[in-house]
């Protein structure tokens, strides 16, 4: 199984790996920074290179171990490569995963409205949540409220615990535990200070004042009791 670099060692930009096998135009390593698709957070892309050959890295996956798709021919099998992420985009993408967190915690706390689904891209995010329909008033204050916690410059924190412990001493609205498959002993728990504590794989940035100003623009109603929320980042 690939070692995932990406969990704990989320501002690394470059590293070293052995290619371990080839799957046609995939190549599994023995470790990774890359980050696959999953949650709605998109996979990082890059490059790999070695001895003067480059091979540009256009999609993630994980399966039964990670793998990255590569353009031409790949690298073989026993190959160190020096593998290097498209850092614009991905921490793109941690302050946009980062934000989705934050207004998960506020619309659950201000509106009792709970996270039902997301999707991030590195300019621009959406959140769906079980709630009716907000008003300009309501967006005017989520706004608000999410400015506040920003500016707060909370600390934002991820680690390992036991699901039998998580289960029982957290807030299963906010960790979504119930969604993992049973077989994960392991939860990985992101948390922002003072305010939010749920499981998630992603990459995130250390402290809300990194995510920079939230702006809504625009909503789409998904049924009777369900809102998607679109925002983006300046």
């Amino acid at each position: 199984m690939t070692e995932a670099l990406y969990l704990d060692a989320t501002y690394d930009r470059e590293f070293e790996a052995t290619v371990e096998r080839v799957a046609g135009d995939r190549v599994v390593l023995d470790r990774t920074l890359f980050y696959p698709e999953g949650g709605g957070q998109p996979a990082d892309t890059g490059e790999f290179e070695t001895d003067g050959e480059t091979w540009r890295v256009s999609d993630v996956q994980k399966k039964d171990t990670i793998y990255h798709t590569v353009d031409g021919t790949p690298p073989e099998a026993g190959t160190v490569v020096t593998g290097r992420i498209d850092w614009k985009r991905r921490y793109a993408h941690m302050r946009h995963h980062t934000a989705q967190h934050l207004l998960s915690a506020v619309l659950l706390d201000e509106f009792d409205a709970p996270t039902t689904g997301n999707q991030l891209y590195a300019d621009r995010a959406r959140i769906d949540c079980a709630y009716e329909r907000f008003t300009d008033e309501e967006f005017a204050r989520i706004e608000a409220e999410m400015e506040e916690r920003i500016e707060e410059g909370l600390a934002v924190d991820w680690y390992e615990m036991a699901r039998d412990e998580a289960e029982s001493t957290l807030d299963p609205e906010r960790t979504r535990i119930r969604l993992l498959p049973k077989s994960i002993r392991e939860i990985r728990i992101v948390e922002i200070d003072g305010y939010d504590r749920t499981a998630c794989a992603g990459t995130h940035v250390e402290n809300t004042g990194e995510i920079g100003e939230f702006r809504i623009t625009g909503r789409e109603t998904k049924g009777s009791d369900e809102e998607r929320l679109k925002f983006v980042l300046d």
